[in-house]
């Protein structure tokens, strides 16, 4: 069934490039955490094909610290006009995750073991910035625990998560 004919407009298309991340990932357990994702900020590094699907750059990274930005648009819409909370659920659990990754050595790497997300204002595609930045509580041997937040343009908390996060390799796990 076509769209022109149901008064829906003409289809629209986003197009996205990404490199190959399995080398992304092969530089990567080259160096620590934390010189690895300030290499894909300066551009040494690929970024992660999910961060050229969903438009969002890794801005900046400190010791236990990562920030996110990103301007949402209507191609991340649910079916009632708002930005899906999966779209900022990637976001919160990327920030958690490359917080955690900015603590880990060379070799180490790290997954997602459980998220709580909880969604506090609609997010809507109108070309407003969200930016997401996450903070490490505590990283131990084989767990770590990570809570993130997500404020748009006007500094107001629309998304706050904390989460478990799996320390892969190095000392045994």
């Amino acid at each position: 069934m076509s769209g022109a004919g149901n008064g829906w407009g003409d289809p629209r298309s986003k197009q996205i490039t990404w490199y190959d991340p399995a080398v992304t990932a092969r530089l990567g357990r080259q160096v620590s955490g934390r010189e690895f994702l300030q290499g894909i900020i300066d551009g040494r590094f690929p970024p992660p094909p999910f961060a050229q699907l969903i438009d969002t750059q890794l801005v900046s990274v400190g010791d236990g610290e990562a920030v996110f930005r990103c301007t949402p648009d209507e191609s991340v819409y649910n079916p009632i006009g708002m930005v899906h909370g999966g779209f900022l659920c990637i976001l919160l659990d990327s920030a958690a995750g490359c917080a955690v990754h900015t603590r880990l050595p060379a070799g180490v790497g790290y997954s997602s073991i459980e998220i709580k997300v909880s969604f506090l204002r609609a997010v809507r595609g109108d070309g407003s910035a969200i930016e997401v930045s996450g903070r490490v509580l505590r990283i131990g041997r084989r767990v770590a625990f990570a809570e993130a937040h997500a404020r748009n343009a006007d500094g107001d908390l629309v998304g706050h998560a904390t989460s478990s996060i799996a320390v892969l390799g190095g000392d045994g796990s």
